[in-house]
């Protein structure tokens, strides 16, 4: 019998939701007094190294089982779970930090500009890189891809840069009535842009049938091995459960490490951004060295089309019912990089194909990011 089959199989698969479930025990049980003093370095360098590496563990084996429904159920539904999936850690993550410790403001916006400025520049500027340095140009859907730009650029506009210029609430906040309108907007937008991709125009989300190798679509995920529906479909929510629970106590190191160190508060968003971005970054560049270039378009610009559809209603909801404070409208110059990214993306996606020069615009635009959060 393979390896990878019967019972032992199943349970080396799933190692990392044994892991999880052994950590939240022993968080549960010990954690008062694990937590309690977080003051000695090597401490909290350990502690927060564990649940960092345990919700990735985690993270990385939530992709996997969304990959194996992507390749039982074909695009543009398996692409969709698995990027539905990863903003959902990403908007709990966010949730944890926002109840627990000091109140930070502008935690979500850091956290959302974070997402946009990873998957946008990095993850997208990586994938086009390694894809065109393999195999020169890519091709996908010039559909698809200006599908999603019409919807991001809207929704990033009302929800992060509108607020900044509004006078009924200070600085970046909104006022009930503007949290209300954006809440219903968002949700709307998005749900609109889920029924063009699933329903009437799935095709624009699909590799071009004419791409030499766009036969490979059909086996790209390599030697996964995939098991029944229900399985995964199970499995999937499971795995993110662990992730959900220790995302408070993750929550409190990120919050104790940025006050202790005088860090700046958009380096939290940036941390959290790159613990759930991670798996998904990892399934892009597997999608661009496979020649897929669509899949990857569709986990990246979706990546950033879910974020601001779903993060920004979470967390205004939780400013409506809790009384927390929050700050969505960003600062001038992240303000200026947001709009260069958006511009370049138009340029860049405005033809059917891609080349290095496209990848290498895309990832000096992130490090242009990373010095902004330290400058």
């Amino acid at each position: 019998m393979d390896k990878n089959t019967g019972i032992t199989g199943i349970i080396r698969s799933e190692l990392a939701l044994a892991g999880g479930a052994l950590t939240i025990i022993l968080v549960s049980v010990f954690g008062s007094g694990w937590f309690g003093d977080l003051s000695n370095p090597l401490w909290y360098g350990f502690l927060f190294g564990w649940l960092f590496c345990i919700m990735l563990w985690l993270a990385f084996n939530v992709v996997r089982h969304a990959d194996c429904l992507a390749e039982l159920l074909g695009e543009p539904y398996g692409t969709l779970i698995l990027t539905i999936s990863v903003i959902s850690i990403e908007v709990i993550m966010i949730a944890a930090v926002m109840l627990t410790g000091d109140n930070n403001p502008t935690l979500a916006r850091d956290t959302l500009f974070s997402v946009l400025m990873i998957v946008l520049n990095g993850m997208t500027g990586l994938t086009l890189l390694v894809g065109a340095l393999r195999y020169k140009e890519q091709v996908y859907n010039l559909k698809g891809a200006s599908a999603y730009l019409g919807v991001i650029i809207p929704l990033a506009g009302l929800g992060i840069v509108l607020p900044r210029y509004t006078t009924s609430a200070p600085g970046g906040e909104v006022s009930p009535l503007m949290a209300v309108y954006l809440i219903i907007m968002s949700i709307a937008l998005y749900g609109v842009f889920l029924a063009i991709q699933t329903l009437r125009h799935q095709s624009w989300f699909k590799q071009p049938a004419t791409e030499a190798g766009g036969e490979a679509a059909e086996n790209m995920h390599g030697d996964l091995q995939v098991r029944s529906l229900g399985y995964h479909a199970l499995l999937l929510p499971l795995t993110m459960l662990p992730i959900i629970l220790l995302s408070k106590k993750m929550a409190l190191l990120v919050d104790h490490g940025i006050g202790t160190l005088g860090a700046p508060q958009a380096l939290g968003g940036f941390l959290v951004a790159i613990l759930v971005l991670s798996p998904e970054a990892m399934a892009a560049v597997r999608a661009a060295l496979a020649n897929q270039l669509q899949r990857t378009m569709n986990i990246a610009l979706g990546s950033s089309l879910s974020t601001i559809g779903l993060t920004i209603p979470a967390v205004l909801c939780i400013s409506l019912f809790t009384g927390k404070t929050i700050e969505l409208g960003l600062e001038q110059p992240e303000l200026y990089l947001l709009l260069i990214t958006l511009l370049v993306s138009i340029v860049n996606f405005n033809s059917e194909r891609t080349n290095v020069l496209h990848g290498f615009v895309h990832l000096i635009l992130f490090f242009t990011y990373i010095v902004l959060i330290f400058d």
